[in-house]
């Protein structure tokens, strides 16, 4: 991945602005020029519920040609996440060689025609777009999950049927409120 204001390695990178999924992860290489990635970790446990949780904010900022939407499929194949919450908001404008502003430079619907049909079959997702604003929103969340994968310690077979029934409940209502962004009512 080459974020750049200059021409790129891949002339069909930078004139490409048709919507459409970007790479899926393999080996990359990331050249940041007048850009910025940042990541903010947030590990947090409730001692009561039994359930741990780690948020990752990654900020993908890019000056230029190069959108940072091209990242999506890399970042969301590697991390694996439950809920991803995507904004994305082109900011400022660009002048071209006659002075006139361009305040968008590609086009753009939604979100989700940057991600994969592998990704977009794994999550149910709601769009929030404000399009006069040029600012759009997408919520993933994992549509179905292997019990397996969220156990530490003892496996699957050391719990009772009603113990993993539980754990499954109270997994699928930690991911709906983060989801939603609410505490759900008490049932």
């Amino acid at each position: 991945m080459l974020i750049s204001e200059e021409p790129v390695v891949s002339e069909k990178l930078s004139r490409d602005k048709a919507e459409h999924p970007g790479p899926l992860p393999e080996t990359v290489l990331a050249h940041l020029d007048m850009s910025h990635i940042t990541v903010h970790t947030y590990p947090e446990s409730h001692p009561e519920g039994g359930i741990s949780t780690f948020r990752a904010d990654i900020d993908v900022a890019t000056c230029g040609r190069i959108s940072p939407l091209r990242a999506l499929n890399y970042l969301i194949h590697t991390l694996e996440s439950d809920i991803v919450i995507l904004d994305y908001r082109v900011r400022g404008f660009t002048r071209d060689v006659r002075g006139r502003k361009h305040f968008i430079d590609h086009d753009i619907t939604s979100i989700q025609n940057f991600i994969s049909r592998d990704v977009v079959n794994r999550y149910g997702m709601i769009d929030v777009n404000v399009y006069q604003e040029n600012i759009f929103h997408t919520k993933m969340v994992l549509k179905d999950f292997d019990l397996d994968n969220y156990l530490f310690g003892p496996g699957r077979d050391d719990y009772s049927a009603t113990e993993l029934r539980d754990i499954e409940r109270r997994l699928k209502r930690e991911m709906a409120e983060i989801f939603y962004g609410r505490n759900l009512p008490r049932i």
